[in-house]
């Protein structure tokens, strides 16, 4: 077998260019000439310093890169337009790893084109590259491949993609700045108890004047962490191994979600994501014409908290017994109230994925202005407490200084 470059006309008159593999330039003209395709040139492909496929060698650092939800997403994008435009899939997915801007994203969109020349499905074969394409994208392209609107649903499962990864980063950008004050709050802390506090502690020390009370807590306070420095290191790195080996645990990711909601504002903020994501995604599902059980399945695996997942669990096996959307939900009280109301109308109207569609719609915008309300209260909050640490010590040295002055 070897690799060829090919240049041919397809059934709508495009000239359309590849590679391709086969067992010689004959063999693979008469592939192309059984899809209808005009062979207009056959060439063996050069290898250099990247394969058949333009790829670079294994080598290369670019392999290191992998591929990301966007690629998947504007892969996607690019498969829906093509094919709207009546490119055929295996030039349409050649075309896409062409435009690849990393050789792993290139190299999985040529796996999907060989798949489909080995006759499988584009659903089967996303399937088999699940750390890339999740249940949810290889689910819609499955309905696009048996209602023949391929489009529509690549279309869609690029917005789910978007949507998904806008979310992830509105919860990122609202918890990154809280996470980064409090590592400068300990590093000033760390740095006082370590640099600051020994030097006023020998100064205070050496003269015979009693020290105030406050000073000589935080002396105190110096000595100890300098005497179990050690022991303390052990403590943390041992609550932090155990931590990591409960969470690995079913049990204990999902007590950890739980723990996660139930904080004031943390837990407001990951209850309207979820929502949000699971409204978004089951809307889209039920109207691309997947099954209400199959969209709880495949959304069921879609939800990063555990918590939540369980609930959507539970209450698609009470939709198995015969219960409506809205009933199964009642007990799922970490989704929040309109999303079950709302449901229960749907159902009585037949508009389920519109109406989700809209709850999805409303709790982004909600989650938008929490994390805004929640970034302009956190910023104040951290300089105060970062400056009563500071401010503190600094009271604590100088009303031993003035004690030390008041003594002569």
């Amino acid at each position: 077998m070897a690799y060829f470059a090919y240049r041919a006309r397809d059934p709508q008159g495009n000239v359309q260019q590849g590679r391709a593999e086969a067992a010689d330039a004959a063999a693979l003209a008469e592939m192309l000439r059984g899809s209808g395709w005009v062979v207009i040139e056959i060439q063996r492909a050069s290898n250099g310093m990247r394969d058949a496929n333009g790829l670079p060698p294994r080598w290369h650092p670019l392999w290191l890169l992998p591929m990301t939800s966007l690629d998947c997403e504007l892969g996607l994008r690019q498969l829906a337009s093509m094919l709207r435009s009546g490119v055929l899939l295996l030039a349409a997915l050649n075309t896409v790893a062409q435009q690849a801007s990393r050789p792993r994203t290139a190299a999985v969109w040529l796996a999907l084109e060989e798949s489909i020349r080995k006759g499988g499905t584009l659903s089967e074969a996303m399937g088999q590259h699940g750390g890339v394409f999740d249940d949810y994208v290889a689910q819609l392209v499955r309905v696009g491949e048996h209602s023949g609107e391929m489009d529509v649903t690549m279309t869609r499962a690029a917005d789910h993609l978007e949507m998904h990864r806008d979310i992830k980063m509105l919860v990122v950008n609202a918890l990154i700045y809280p996470v980064i004050a409090t590592l400068m709050t300990v590093g000033v802390s760390a740095y006082l108890v370590a640099v600051v506090i020994p030097k006023i502690a020998s100064f205070m020390e050496g003269g015979d004047t009693k020290l105030p009370m406050i000073t000589q807590f935080l002396i105190d306070v110096s000595h100890w962490l300098h005497a179990y420095f050690l022991q303390i290191l052990v403590v943390l790195v041992g609550v932090v191994v155990a931590w990591l080996v409960v969470r690995r645990l079913p049990k204990g990711r999902e007590l950890q979600d739980v723990l996660l909601i139930k904080l004031p504002v943390v837990g407001r903020i990951l209850r309207l994501s979820q929502t949000a994501v699971f409204a978004r995604g089951l809307g889209l599902l039920v109207e691309s014409g997947v099954t209400l059980l199959d969209s709880m399945g495949v959304v069921e695996r879609l939800m990063a908290n555990r918590r939540f997942s369980r609930r959507i669990g539970d209450a698609r096996q009470r939709v198995m017994r015969g219960e409506s959307l809205a009933d199964s939900l009642r007990e799922a009280r970490e989704f929040f109230p309109l999303l079950i109301r709302m449901s229960a109308v749907a159902e009585q109207t037949g508009t389920l994925g519109a109406t989700l569609s809209e709850v999805a719609v409303f709790h982004e915008k909600m989650l938008v202005v929490t994390i805004k309300r929640f970034s302009v209260l956190i910023e104040p909050l951290m300089i105060i407490i970062t400056g009563g640490i500071v401010g503190f010590v600094y009271i604590a040295f100088f009303m031993a200084l003035f004690s030390m002055v008041s003594g002569f």
